[in-house]
């Protein structure tokens, strides 16, 4: 882990680094469960009390590591910071089971939107922010399945009741995640909508907005979820492993709210909370 810049996401436990070095067998790449351009995250087990006396357990960490080196991560660091120590909220900022039933992908999928909802009108500092790279591979799910927005390095914050309108930087969001109105240059949170339209259907189908094999946009799950929603062929894209457990009404509920959020025009977007 980087000397200065350190990060750990677990919820009202004091801990130090030497608790994180031990937890994650210190800082062993055989630890590392995902990494970006200026930081890596490291799973361990970290010893704490439970609420018997006499008792002891273990929780789950993932504790995020910076790399000073570059003016641009030590930004990114900062910005996440700020925003998670002004805006501590049960669904923002784990590994993601395969045999999810689908009861719990729903649970997720509503964590998340609530999570989305907090940031886009956090009233408390009249602020809001935009999360600017929502995809699957940003949402971590603890030991109860709780859903947590994470990795708001790339975040914008604004005021409320303001959109942020036209914005210079190149888009940070993942392709096959990618706000149709944001690759033009425009950001307001129906952009995080359009993203999260996409994890919906990930969700649904089991397989991820952007393969390996993708040439272009029109062979991302979004523009297949399109196509097979606007034929009537939904059913056909579910994943095999809950399709026997979905009911037509919760299936077409889901459809239409998904297929709502990846609208090509923001505006015909829901917000998060009518999500």
């Amino acid at each position: 882990m980087s000397h200065g810049s350190h990060e750990i996401f677990l919820e009202k436990l004091q801990i130090s680094f030497k608790d994180i070095e031990s937890a994650t067998k210190n800082i062993s790449e055989e630890n590392c469960i995902g990494s970006g351009r200026f930081w890596k995250v490291y799973k361990g087990e970290l010893p704490f009390p439970q609420d018997n006396a006499n008792a002891s357990g273990f929780t789950t960490i993932v504790a995020k590591s910076w790399d000073r080196k570059f003016a641009q991560g030590i930004h990114q660091f900062r910005t996440e910071y700020d925003i998670l120590f002004k805006c501590w909220h049960e669904n923002i900022i784990g590994l993601v089971d395969a045999n999810l039933t689908w009861r719990k992908r729903l649970e997720i999928c509503i964590d998340v939107a609530s999570g989305l909802e907090f940031l886009h009108q956090h009233v408390v500092t009249r602020k809001k922010v935009i999360h600017r790279d929502i995809k699957s591979a940003s949402i971590l799910l603890n030991d109860d399945w709780k859903a947590k927005i994470s990795y708001l390095e790339l975040s914008s914050v604004g005021t409320l009741n303001q959109d942020m309108g036209h914005v210079s930087d190149n888009p940070y969001a993942t392709f096959g995640y990618l706000d149709p109105q944001y690759r033009q240059g425009f950001l307001t949170e129906k952009s995080d909508i359009y993203s999260f339209g996409v994890v919906l259907f990930e969700i649904l189908c089991g397989r991820l907005a952007w393969l390996e094999d993708c040439e272009d946009h029109s062979k991302s799950l979004g523009s297949l979820a399109k196509r097979c929603y606007e034929e009537n062929k939904v059913d056909e894209i579910v994943f095999v492993g809950i399709k026997e457990q979905i009911g037509p009404e919760s299936l077409a509920t889901f459809a239409d709210i998904a297929y709502q959020c990846i609208q090509d025009k923001s505006a015909e977007r829901p917000t998060a909370s009518e999500s």
